[in-house]
């Protein structure tokens, strides 16, 4: 006994005769002295496979391996593979005690194998405590997330913070309910409007595994066609996984698979649910109760046993694309789950980006499209108003709307909704000629021209070179302009002009869903315009020139997959359906969307791309932080001899006070970024350098001057 207690009230010298037997009793009893839990000081180890291997989530590169602990006895039986567990970190060689590690601090983890024997030759620390005997990390997870770790040059704890929901106590204890049985083979459908639809149906739903890039046609039948596709290979005995862009997707393909099947055969996976629930719904698709699960973004890592079809909506959206590190695509990582698991593939969309003609153009992929005869009965018809119809158009210089504008909103509204999309604010412009509107590129690497301040000079946004006798090599002409946006206020003009009709408006701070079929004015950002009831009469695009002119590599691409977004809420032609789109005609993306031909944009872009050596033909990644630290790293960081530096350049300053955006230098702070692209071929190379020299920089203690890596940068000018 302690001095404390003998000297307290409750001392042995002072407790009744019952009191000592009782204690003498405890301590015959008490053979062995109880170990202590998270140290385990003297206590027994496991008989057989006494090493845990265990991934600690400490979420730096230098760390990005495996650390050996041993495993107690009390332990053996929960501390199997997969489940979590707590461990001690960070205690140094000195700090032994009898043969065994000690100290640190607690931190969390997986244990992901147990060994008969370690390769680090020391003394190990022992498990601190097994979390749950939950087996939440399979063989199959692990080497996804292996493999998306390597690809995008992060640590592979940073891709199971994404992979693996946090722990609910409450939602682990429920049982999972029974699986039930395969449903039957679905009828084919609207699928048969598709030239191969009825084929890929009947290839799923036979145990086959085909690859394909889905143009899907205007109107609302995509989201039960994506779900017969899920029945389709339910019906074969596996799994299958959607993922979508936002949770209104969601919402119409859960609908349509409950129509299809009936509740309890799928589950939904996203972040509204809340963490109980969606961990629950997570655990029944991890043991298997259920195999089929529609989701947005985290649900491209859910755990679906004997996976039969991976597929994804849009995959040309924003959201798609994760913004914790290591900001993997969700179509990368279905592309590397179609390969791991030998997988059915499926890309969708009413667009087609240039990723996706790069997939069919390789031959990995099949297109699955309708005919023209098929897209011309189900697309609006589209009408297009361009500065030349400006300047002759009173009414557009008056009021900012040209009168094919007014007359088609005019007669939209005597037959239902009509939908005015605007783009939304902040767009940067960018330089171009001013007769014909081609992008100023750099004549050395192919970047964006920016002007500089008010001078006439220009510099380039990628190498930094100063360009001093630009001229157009498309037209031959010297005179530049900047892209500027349209009018802001085009809805109060609309308000203003139909009084008597309602205006419903849809945007970040508040998207609908749906819009009854009653005449209204529905105006909406792109990406957030609501469904309406029966279709749209008409919509308007305006201001095409603020996304056109957008300073990125993909503005033209992603106009016209906005475009066709919003036209495909519209009414087909012969049902009285117009679209009318505020861009110069003579445009390759608006001429795109008058002929209804995504893909031929997305093949031709492609072409262009491969002569510039433009992402995705080649890789590219992006090195953002202090100048200095920046070409310190470039310094040191040991890329493949076909790497092409390009830059440093300043990055705009984050103005204090205002939203920063995900990978943005801090307000008020100078940062610099270069852009390092290599061939096809290349681009793990250039992952694992740029990884390495990242853990060697951290592992210095440079992470004070903080330098971001990132693979396949969305936004590169």
């Amino acid at each position: 006994m302690s001095s404390e207690n003998e000297n307290g009230e409750g001392g042995a010298e002072g407790a009744s005769p019952e009191q000592l037997a009782l204690i003498r009793e405890s301590v015959r009893q008490a053979k062995v002295p109880r170990a202590k839990p998270r140290t385990w000081r003297g206590a027994e180890l496991a008989k057989e496979l006494p090493v845990a291997r265990v991934l600690v989530d400490k979420g730096v590169l230098h760390l990005d391996r495996y650390f050996d602990y041993a495993v107690p006895a009390e332990l053996d039986a929960d501390a199997q593979p997969g489940v979590r567990v707590r461990v001690r970190f960070g205690a140094g060689r000195h700090r032994v005690r009898e043969g065994r590690r000690e100290g640190g601090g607690l931190i969390d983890g997986f244990l992901v194998a147990r060994l008969a024997e370690s390769d680090y030759p020391g003394p190990l620390a022992a498990l601190a405590q097994v979390v749950s005997p939950e087996r939440v990390l399979s063989e199959e997870l692990l080497g996804l997330a292996r493999a998306v770790a390597d690809r995008y040059a992060g640590g592979l704890a940073d891709v199971l913070q994404l992979a693996v929901p946090p722990r609910s106590a409450r939602a682990e204890q429920r049982p999972s309910p029974e699986p039930l049985a395969p449903p039957g083979r679905p009828e084919a459908g609207s699928w048969e409007r598709y030239e191969r639809g009825a084929a890929f149906l009947e290839s799923l739903a036979s145990g086959g595994a085909p690859r394909a890039v889905w143009n899907a046609l205007p109107g609302p039948a995509w989201s039960e066609e994506l779900a017969r596709a899920v029945v389709a290979t339910l019906a074969s005995g596996r799994g299958a996984l959607v993922v979508l862009p936002d949770g209104r997707a969601v919402a119409r393909v859960d609908a349509a698979l409950t129509s299809l099947m009936g509740k309890g055969r799928h589950a939904v996976l996203t972040a509204d649910a809340g963490p109980e629930k969606r961990y629950r719904e997570w655990l029944a698709v991890r043991r298997g109760s259920v195999r089929a699960v529609v989701g947005t973004r985290a649900a491209m890592f859910a755990p679906v046993q004997d996976l039969g079809l991976v597929a994804l909506w849009d995959d040309g959206d924003d959201s798609h694309s994760e913004q914790h590190a290591p900001q993997p695509h969700a179509r990368d990582v279905l592309l590397l789950r179609a390969a791991q698991d030998k997988c059915a593939f499926l890309l969708g969309s009413w667009s087609c980006t240039v990723e996706a003609a790069q997939l069919v153009e390789s031959r990995w992929a099949r297109p699955l499209v309708a005919g023209r005869e098929q897209v011309r009965s189900a697309a609006p018809l589209v009408r297009t108003v361009g500065d030349a119809d400006l300047a002759r158009d009173e009414a557009a210089r008056a009021a900012r709307l040209p009168t094919l504008a007014w007359q088609a909103v005019r007669e939209g509204l005597r037959q239902g909704p009509v939908l005015v999309q605007v783009p939304r604010r902040g767009y940067v412009p960018r330089m171009a000629c001013a007769n014909c509107r081609a992008p100023a590129r750099c004549r050395h690497c192919s970047g964006p021209l920016q002007a500089q301040g008010s001078g006439a000079d220009l510099r380039c946004g990628w190498c930094g070179r100063e360009e001093g006798a630009w001229h157009c090599p498309e037209c031959g002409a010297f005179r530049l302009r900047a892209q500027v946006v349209g009018a802001r206020r085009t809805a109060e003009e609309l308000g203003r002009a139909f009084p008597a009709v309602p205006v419903r408006t849809s945007g970040r701070e508040h998207v609908l869903d749906t819009v009854p079929g009653t005449p209204s004015l529905v105006v909406s950002t792109p990406g957030a315009e609501p469904v309406a009831e029966g279709g749209y009469a008409a919509a308007l695009l305006l201001d095409g020139w603020a996304m056109l002119g957008r300073p990125d590599l993909r503005a033209g691409e992603d106009a016209l997959r906005r475009w066709i977004a919003a036209a495909s809420l519209v009414r087909p032609q012969s049902a009285g359906g117009t679209v009318v789109v505020v861009a110069e005609p003579t445009l390759r993306p608006v001429q795109a969307l008058v002929r209804w031909d995504p893909v031929g944009h997305a093949v031709r872009e492609l072409g262009e791309r491969a002569e510039l050596g433009f992402p995705p033909v080649s890789r590219m990644a992006s090195v953002a932080g202090p100048g200095e630290a920046v070409a310190e790293f470039l310094r040191t960081a040991e890329l493949p001899s076909e790497a092409e530096v390009l830059g440093p350049v300043p990055v705009p300053v984050t103005a204090v006070g205002r939203p920063r955006r995900v990978g943005a230098p801090p307000p008020g702070e100078q940062w610099d970024r270069a852009l390092v692209r290599v061939p096809p071929g290349s681009g793990a190379a250039l992952a694992s350098a740029l990884k390495a020299a990242q853990a060697a920089r951290m592992a210095r203690g440079g992470a004070e001057a903080g330098v971001r890596v990132r693979i396949d940068p969305p936004d590169i000018g």
